[in-house]
């Protein structure tokens, strides 16, 4: 259909996730005129099928198992989780995926909302599809950010079609519980619907490819979240890879795996990674390849076009999975085509507030399993293969901090502090133990402001919470540091 008349704006925003939404918000704190693009709904994959809802069907299956590992509170748990319940409290946390109020938020900051599918149509232009196949075309005099995120990636495995299998949308938008599920990656998402789902009722079987789980992390943190599984009854099996699928006539599926056994499922996960949702954005106009990742420097600029009016932030640069680290690219990526259409410098140093060093050294991560698995900064191994000193200290969190005593009976999980021996601070912190995420804000704080070991020890822990860890971390390293 042919184009309306085209609409000008400072800033163009193709994808209003949290990402999108951060972008524009630091745009029109710059003073810039906005258009945020959205084809599917305001608040992107985070807030309907990813982090927000896995977290609210999670929260209830680990305030359970919580529960029962405290003398007193575990006689007042009975009988089975209300699924029901769960379901409605995870519907009401999607807004039963209504985008009313996000669309008011973009309103309300003073940003243009564009519903439709937005694509690249050469420097500083995006084309917008709307629904009813309309296209209006938007110009940006300053620039356009790409926020589209990625998808799941499903294998190329004989059957994948046949079998139907769930994703991550499927895996958290659903509200029948199979009877027999099976999670096909051990990633973050393997792990916590694997949780998930045992603990909503179904009989899961968790299949990882490599020799643990959550492999990215240190691995004692896969040994903690393998024995926590497998108490919880979920079938962990490691090193199997699935060959083949069967799902005749929508009865079950049969997944035919490389050990030569079968497993008959109700249902069947794959957690086997994302790739960027580039494939259709008009990448081509510009001269860059649809479906690829798209390269950035520190400021979210996408190096290989010229002038600089092409950003990307979130998942599409591949920096960092993560929609914490993706609205935090999405702040700098604001702030810098501000301070650039203001004429401004643009402070890209280590400490600059234009340049996203915290993708460098101090990512942080959380994990809601039971127990609770959390990082930020490098492992052991990435200090070694990165060249650094340092020196590596554990501690057994149930064994020396009181606070986790306390916590729960029998209190089962493991530290890890990484510390730059030639600069005197943390390179990462790695935790696995109940309601160790919600202390990983300190550890992030430590790491990415290199802060020195020792002045650390006068951030006093207060008594007795679980973060009297530090100070067991710094006695441990001290005391690691008097036998060199």
């Amino acid at each position: 259909m042919a184009a309306n008349d085209e609409s000008g704006y400072d800033v163009i925003v193709l994808g209003a996730g949290p990402i999108g939404q951060n972008a524009a918000e630091r745009a029109r704190a710059a003073g810039l005129s906005v258009a945020l693009v959205e084809r599917e709904l305001v608040g992107g994959e985070c807030s309907y099928w990813a982090c927000v809802p896995s977290k609210a069907l999670l929260r209830p299956v680990i305030a359970v198992s919580e529960a029962r590992q405290v003398d007193g509170a575990r006689e007042a748990v009975s009988g089975s989780i209300g699924v029901a319940g769960v379901f409605g409290r995870r519907n009401r946390y999607v807004t039963n995926w209504d985008d009313s109020d996000q669309a008011d938020w973009v309103g309300g900051i003073g940003a243009t909302l564009v519903r439709g599918h937005g694509r690249l149509d050469g420097a500083r232009r995006v084309a917008v599809t709307a629904s009813d196949g309309a296209t209006s075309v938007l110009t940006a005099r300053h620039a356009v950010v790409i926020c589209t995120g990625s998808r799941p990636v499903l294998p190329e495995v004989p059957g994948i079609d046949e079998a139907r299998p769930w994703t991550n949308r499927q895996a958290t938008d659903s509200s029948s519980v199979p009877e027999r599920l099976a999670v096909v990656g051990a990633g973050g998402v393997g792990v916590e619907m694997a949780t998930a789902w045992r603990g909503l009722g179904s009989q899961v079987t968790l299949l990882a490819r490599g020799s643990g789980l959550l492999p990215r992390m240190e691995p004692f943190v896969g040994e903690f979240i393998g024995r926590g599984l497998a108490d919880a009854g979920v079938d962990v099996r490691v090193g199997v890879s699935v060959r083949a699928l069967r799902r005749p006539d929508g009865a079950a599926v049969t997944l035919e795996l490389d050990d030569g056994s079968e497993l008959v499922v109700d249902e069947v996960l794959f957690a086997t990674g994302r790739a960027p949702l580039t494939d259709d954005i008009g990448l081509h106009t510009v001269g860059l390849t649809p479906g690829d990742w798209l390269d950035v420097d520190d400021t979210c600029q996408v190096r290989a076009v010229e002038d600089g009016w092409l950003y990307a932030a979130g998942d599409v640069n591949h920096r960092a999975l993560l929609t914490h680290q993706g609205k935090y690219q999405g702040r700098i990526a604001g702030a810098a085509i501000g301070a650039r259409a203001a004429g401004a410098a643009v402070d890209t140093a280590p400490w600059g507030r234009h340049a996203t060093t915290a993708d460098h050294y101090a990512v942080p991560q959380a994990f809601f399993t039971v127990p609770e698995a959390a990082a930020v900064g490098l492992t052991a191994q990435q200090a070694e293969h990165a060249g650094r000193r340092a020196r590596t200290v554990d501690v057994q969190i149930g064994d020396v901090v009181t606070g986790a005593k306390l916590y729960a009976d029998g209190y089962a999980g493991q530290a890890r502090m990484v510390v730059d021996l030639d600069r005197g601070c943390l390179l990462g912190v790695t935790l696995v133990g109940p309601g160790v995420t919600e202390i990983l804000h300190s550890a992030t704080v430590a790491v990415a402001g290199e802060v020195p070991v020792d002045r650390l020890w006068h951030a006093v822990p207060c008594f007795p919470t679980v973060s009297e860890l530090w100070l067991r971390l710094l006695e441990a390293y001290r005391d690691a540091s008097d036998d060199n």
